[in-house]
């Protein structure tokens, strides 16, 4: 009956039937009781793994299947990715990872993000008369941070996990060298990106055939060098890839470009064990990430100030609910371009941020019916680009342990510069860096003195890896990708379960807006309702209806039976929510 009444409450895991096989009588009876006219997760009973890339999360699926950990699958997802999802997956970047261990109750951060070479300086990315040089800081060596992702792994799996690192990354060797089925998605990705692609020969020599020509749909994409590179990397651990031939490609590479990273900035690469951001939000608590990603300090300071509205008698989407929520998000990214930044080199008033009086004191200057313009908005007196090719991946094991990861070498196909010999796509995560105070990055995003380049410091970020607790146990795990737009998806994947009781996948499928407080426009997707959006300018909003945000992939466990279920956002093709 636990079944029964877990589909009676979620709706029919139509979508598990492939993985799963054959539902129970049970389930069957429920999808009779209570039609299909919802949309419906994927469940399981054991793990499930939700990715953005379908053969990496069987890879992850499968890991758990054999009796590896939420962690295990974790790593080895991350490392297929590289393979399977070039434009986002990587080892040439870095990210964030949520470790939830059922056994000790407690969640940690991994920070592996990315950090500036000893060489890096403030100015480092402004022209001669001053202005910042956005090509420099998006598409040549020097756009290049310290990559972290092979650093942040290894400590996950030494921290967390039980099996041995060559086995976790055993499954992305042999995708490189056998090579991957090159789908629909990745062939339209590699043909919009050529012109990037092909400005580095070491690039071009990878991702598209003799003489240019393009890679179709079930063409073969083998990745001999990132093999290779794998191979070291599983025989001699992170020393594979932060020292010996490796490095020196990688220094090389770079600094040819016209970045300078040395073999000593690679070797000197340390990933950081952070405590994560926490607060409540209606009873459940919400564990994000802390500086310096900026995703958990507001994700947290939104839900506080909306927590103060009846958000569920408003209504999803409703006029009046997507005003408030879009008042609430101005008045945190003005915060977040004055003070968030790397804790290690500045002082940032998380407390103060988070805290509920400050919710309230925001609360106060939010009209119920009128907008309050941006250039009358500033940041609070307080005392002390992700781009849209980031990817995340959420799981949960059979013992309750939980991954939430999110990373990403910023644009897709990071600077679209491969170290030479390596197959290895390096990132140009330097653009996260207010290269001027004042001026926006590449995703509009306005930076002050605490996110200054720095040797050693991190870039900020907006990666919101998340994970939400009832009554002490993990209930979900989500994160998406979409640059300045990941902690307002988020926030809603969030909003959708908790205000207004959808499941999962309806909560992965609602429509999304977002505002960032500069420019002052209210983003919207396409399924607002005309009268809606009528309303909304009515109270004063400048509309702007722009393509679709973020790429969800969310797990829950239902408290009551505690069956799995999970949704990939339908948004980005190949994603995949699997489980057993």
């Amino acid at each position: 009956m636990a079944l029964l009444d877990t589909i009676r409450r979620h709706g029919m895991a139509a979508l598990a039937l492939a993985a799963l096989g054959p539902l129970p009588a049970a389930a069957q009876e429920a999808a009779i009781y209570s039609g299909m006219d919802r949309i419906h997760p994927v469940w399981a009973t054991s793990g499930m793994v939700s990715a953005q890339e379908q053969v990496a999360a069987e890879i992850g699926r499968d890991i758990l299947a054999q009796g590896g950990n939420a962690i295990d699958a974790g790593v080895a997802v991350a490392f297929a990715l590289a393979v399977t999802l070039p434009r986002a997956g990587n080892l040439g970047g870095g990210g964030f990872m949520l470790v939830h261990d059922a056994e000790t109750g407690e969640t940690q951060a991994i920070d592996y993000r990315e950090m500036a070479p000893a060489g890096a300086s403030r100015d480092m990315f402004l022209d001669a008369e001053g202005n910042a040089d956005s090509d420099k800081s998006r598409f040549t060596g020097a756009a290049s941070g310290v990559p972290g992702t092979v650093a942040g792994m290894k400590m996950a799996l030494d921290q967390y996990g039980s099996m041995e690192w060559a086995d976790v990354i055993a499954p992305a060797i042999r995708l490189a060298e056998e090579g991957i089925t090159v789908t629909p998605d990745l062939a339209d990705s590699l043909e919009a990106l050529k012109e990037r692609l092909t400005r580095y020969p070491s690039a071009a020599a990878i991702f598209y055939k003799e003489g240019g020509e393009l890679y179709r749909p079930g063409d073969t994409l083998v990745q001999a060098d990132l093999a290779e590179t794998l191979n070291k990397i599983a025989e001699q651990g992170p020393d594979g890839f932060y020292s010996g031939e490796v490095a020196e490609a990688i220094a090389a590479s770079v600094t040819k470009a016209g970045g300078d990273m040395t073999v000593e900035d690679l070797a000197n690469y340390k990933a950081v064990m952070r405590e994560p951001i926490k607060g409540t939000y209606r009873g459940y608590e919400i564990v994000s990430m802390p500086p310096p990603s900026s995703g958990g300090v507001h994700l947290i300071q939104i839900l506080n100030t909306l927590e103060g509205y009846p958000i569920g008698a408003l209504g999803a989407n409703s006029a009046d609910t997507i005003h408030l929520m879009a008042e609430a998000m101005k008045l945190a990214y003005a915060d977040r371009s004055e003070y968030l930044g790397d804790t290690d080199f500045v002082d940032v008033p998380i407390d103060e941020l988070i805290s509920k009086d400050y919710a309230e004191d925001m609360r106060e200057k939010i009209s119920a019916s009128f907008v309050t313009p941006s250039e009358q908005i500033a940041p609070a007196d307080l005392t002390p680009y992700e781009s849209n090719e980031t990817t995340h991946f959420s799981i949960i094991d059979k013992d309750g342990n939980a991954v939430s990861n999110t990373y990403t070498i910023n644009f897709s196909y990071g600077s679209g510069l491969v170290a030479d010999g390596t197959g290895v796509l390096m990132n140009n995560e330097m653009d996260d860096f207010s290269a001027k105070p004042g001026v926006p990055n590449a995703y509009g995003l306005i930076g002050g003195d605490a996110n200054a380049v720095e040797p050693g410091k991190r870039p900020l970020s907006s990666m919101t890896p998340t994970i939400v607790n009832k009554d002490g146990e993990v209930w979900l795990v989500t994160g998406s990708p979409g640059g300045a737009r990941i902690i307002t998806t988020v926030l809603q994947v969030i909003m959708n379960m908790i205000d207004h009781g959808m499941n999962v996948a309806e909560a992965s499928s609602a429509p999304r807006i977002h505002h960032q407080w500069l420019p002052d426009e209210l983003r919207i997707e396409d399924g607002i309702s005309i009268d809606t959006q009528r309303a909304l300018q009515a109270k004063g909003h400048v509309l702007s209806l722009e393509e679709v945000m973020g790429s969800t992939q969310s797990v829950m466990r239902d408290p009551e039976s505690g069956y799995l279920l999970g949704a990939s956002d339908p948004r980005r093709p190949g994603a995949g929510t699997v489980g057993y």
